[in-house]
């Protein structure tokens, strides 16, 4: 894989899972129970985009 598709999936992967996240809390705020699974969806998503940037910067150019 080059790295500028890694960069561009990690910026992907940590935006949509911080607003997975916002999404989650806002959800939980008012009581619906779709919102705990998407703040831990979006969790585990950003935390992959987070690792992603741990990879990319092992590659060579």
């Amino acid at each position: 894989m080059k790295p500028s598709v890694v960069e561009i999936w990690v910026w992907v992967l940590i935006y949509g899972g911080l607003l997975g996240v916002c999404t989650g809390l806002a959800a939980e705020r008012y009581g619906l129970a779709l919102g705990e699974p998407l703040v831990t969806g979006g969790s585990l998503v950003a935390s992959l985009g987070v690792l992603l940037i741990y990879v990319r910067s092992r590659m060579k150019e």
